[in-house]
């Protein structure tokens, strides 16, 4: 495992209702002004990523929502080195505009566009916009076919695709996205916890990002990208892993916030995503859809956040960072109650003791024996 230390991400609040779908006071806001103030803000406290979330229509708690790829950009024009993952969904993005977009944006940003392919839940936004739902893994097989074609168009001089999804004949893109160190395009994330999911990661992502887990989930599902890229002939995705955080000065405070957060659950909206997101899971042939495990308390953080154990004090969820970075955990995608307060108290109080704890690592290839990781 590479000794990069860990990096750190949050989910823009460019939707309503915040990151719980809870009735608790929820100090953020969806608009811009908030969202450009939080931006510099997180990028001065440690924060190398933002994701911002794709929604097209009001439901489950979330009223008001501002689209995701222009809002990125905004986001990109408004900070100096943090880089925006714009969440998008084929069948409602064509490849060949997206790869359009995110060459523009990747110009004017110098370098930091990224996107996030999202297969899809809602099957609502679909069928309101009058487009065909999918089956689960016919999702994701356009969802495969998509990133082909979206890294073909910003690498090579001319596509030619004739998929069951996509058609592209001789097409050219200039300007190309910027080819950098770091990054010979711009990088392509997907989530999904499903085989299908954890398979095509393996074939085409850059990045595989993962509900909230615990140290035996995240082992498991990183043996099976592993495997899948292992068959493909090619180096796996790098993993990202969603946890929503509660850092408190002591652990009393910060239990007491999620038992007040689970009690004051918005039940109609938590019950009603639930069934949405767990039928989309259920034509999964193996029943190993994403949230097909998830109980009432998971579902009222979206993403299964609260399972991810990143609640208490600094020194507590420094120590579990770090443990999961041992596990091969290399982005935590956060979500916060109170984002101004929260990310600012992560960059002054949790941040430095995560690098502290990776400065006292040993050699990577006998982390798995320090005691720090079985905190």
């Amino acid at each position: 495992m590479s000794a990069a230390p860990a990096k750190f991400a949050y989910w823009v609040p460019n939707v309503s209702g915040g990151l719980v779908t809870s009735k608790i006071e929820q100090r953020t806001d969806w608009g811009y002004e908030y969202n450009r103030e939080l931006a510099v803000l997180a990028e001065n406290n440690g924060f190398e990523y933002a994701l911002s979330q794709v929604r097209y229509m009001a439901g489950y708690g979330a009223e008001f929502q501002h689209e995701s790829t222009g809002f990125s950009l905004a986001l990109l024009l408004a900070t100096e080195r943090l880089k925006v993952i714009a969440a998008v969904h084929p069948g409602l993005w064509h490849p060949g505009v997206l790869a359009k977009f995110g060459a523009t944006a990747d110009h004017l940003s110098g370098g930091r566009f990224a996107v996030n392919v999202v297969s899809g839940w809602f099957k609502g936004e679909f069928t309101a916009l009058g487009e065909p739902w999918l089956e689960h893994d016919e999702r994701y097989r356009r969802s495969e076919e998509f990133i082909r074609a979206l890294r073909q168009i910003w690498t090579e001089d001319r596509t030619e695709l004739a998929g069951d999804f996509y058609r592209l004949r001789d097409f050219s893109l200039k300007p190309k996205p910027l080819n950098t160190p770091e990054r010979p395009h711009p990088e392509i994330f997907q989530g999904g916890n499903s085989t299908a999911a954890r398979a095509m990661a393996g074939r085409v992502s850059d990045w595989y990002f993962s509900n909230g887990k615990d140290f035996d989930g995240v082992v498991e599902q990183l043996a099976d990208v592993r495997a899948a890229a292992d068959l493909a002939g090619r180096t796996p995705p790098k993993f990202a892993l969603n946890g929503f955080l509660i850092a408190r000065d002591t652990e009393v405070e910060a239990r007491d916030t999620l038992r007040e957060i689970v009690a004051k659950a918005d039940t109609d909206a938590v019950e009603g995503f639930g069934a949405a997101v767990k039928q989309a899971g259920r034509s999964t042939a193996d029943q190993k859809g994403m949230w097909q495990d998830s109980g009432f308390e998971d579902l009222v953080q979206y993403n299964d956040g609260f399972r991810t154990g990143l609640i208490g004090t600094p020194e507590q969820i420094a120590e579990r960072i770090v443990a999961y970075r041992g596990h091969g955990v290399d982005l935590f995608l956060l979500g916060f109650l109170h984002y101004h307060e929260e990310v600012r108290y992560f960059g002054e109080r949790v941040l430095p003791l995560v690098r502290e704890l990776e400065a006292r690592l040993p050699d990577p290839e006998t982390r798995s024996e320090s005691p720090a990781l079985h905190a």
